[in-house]
């Protein structure tokens, strides 16, 4: 009997990710991308990898002295002159504005294959359990920047990719995982949601951080059961406590003595996803390396059995056994969509042009 609550191809997700397939990072080559928060940290790893393997990369940060460096360094190192760094606060609507309208200007095509919402603090400002002074008469707004950066800034960077990504000129009449082999200078519509374990699990302490990056998954699981509508593929990575600047000497000795993963391993796992358009809806977990049998039971870090593996997926098979509501409101936004057609478009156009008028008459005298 067939599983009518398979919904993998209503949605358009490719099948699972198989991290011992190999993959050319030169299939990034051509292809415009932005990368919020990348300056520093994962951004910066992805901008020298990408940047090094051909591809047009626009990095947006707060850090300008530290951006602009960084941009001249690896034009000098690549030679690839399509690399840019432009101001951009996350937090601010305007300046996000700015730097998708003038990364635009700055490709050679101009158009936009790739956004990284990239950007990201670990907790900062007002302690969420150690509220203070708040019985005075006018209490101080707490600082939740934390939250801001993390998952408001991530969605005003989401929405203006949902506006860009699907008037990119170079791709059109095509599905993002319909292609052959990949291959360089290959157009693509992709949205890379950096989210972070704590996506996946809870970690004490970090209550902004938390409720962030909790967000940004739920933000993916929404975003790619309906993207490929918009012909968007929307991918994600949760790194685990990685060895970057980000891990402070505090968190640094509450680890002692636990993996931590690599940043290289980061970049490498945020590269396959980026590279390859034919991965769709999926999110890889960035850990540690271990050795692992067969049945995935850890072995000792010299065993010459098993294979060493950093790199998971989670939510890999959610699709293929849904919740009677999300199978039949998916199919229903398919059906609806395809039954209305052009027809149903115009006519809605037009609705959004005469709802003023309609106020209008409803509010007259």
């Amino acid at each position: 009997m067939a599983n009518n609550r398979n919904i993998v191809q209503l949605t358009g997700q490719s099948k699972p990710v198989d991290v011992t397939e190999p993959y050319d990072p030169a299939w990034v080559g051509g292809k415009t991308i932005l990368i919020t928060g990348g300056a520093s940290g994962f951004g910066e790893g992805f901008f020298r990898k990408w940047a090094a393997n051909g591809a047009i990369v626009i990095i947006g940060d707060i850090n300008d002295a530290r951006g602009k460096a960084l941009v001249e360094e690896v034009r000098t190192a690549t030679g690839n002159q399509h690399l840019h760094y432009l101001h951009c606060n996350v937090t601010e609507w305007q300046s996000q504005v700015d730097f998708f309208h003038s990364a635009v200007q700055l490709s050679p095509n101009n158009a936009i294959d790739a956004v990284v919402a990239n950007a990201g603090i670990i907790d900062t400002g007002t302690p969420f359990q150690l509220p203070e002074n708040l019985d005075a008469e006018a209490p101080p707004k707490p600082n939740f920047s934390c939250y801001d950066v993390n998952l408001l800034g991530v969605m005003y960077t989401s929405h203006l990719a949902f506006f860009y990504l699907p008037r990119n000129p170079r791709y059109k009449n095509s599905s993002p995982n319909a292609s052959g082999l990949p291959s360089s200078n290959t157009p693509d519509r992709h949205l890379l949601l950096i989210g972070s374990v704590a996506s996946l699990c809870p970690i004490s302490g970090l209550v902004q951080y938390g409720i962030a990056k909790h967000g940004v998954l739920g933000m993916f699981r929404s975003l790619r059961s309906t993207s490929m509508n918009q012909g968007v593929r929307v991918n994600m990575l949760c790194p685990y406590f990685i060895d970057t600047p980000l891990i402070a000497a505090p968190g640094r000795v509450l680890l002692a003595g636990a993996a931590i993963g690599r940043p290289e391993d980061v970049v490498d796992a945020g590269t396959r996803l980026m590279a390859d358009p034919r991965i769709v809806g999926r999110a890889l977990v960035v850990g540690p390396k271990v050795r692992l049998d067969d049945d995935g039971q850890l072995l000792p870090e010299d065993s010459k059995d098993g294979k060493q593996v950093s790199i998971w997926e989670p939510y890999a098979h959610d699709f293929e056994e849904v919740d009677a509501f999300t199978q039949r409101f998916v199919q229903l936004l398919n059906a609806v969509e395809k039954t209305r057609g052009w027809v149903g478009w115009a006519s809605d156009i037009l609705g959004a042009f005469a709802y003023p008028l309609r106020n209008l008459w409803r509010e007259r005298p």
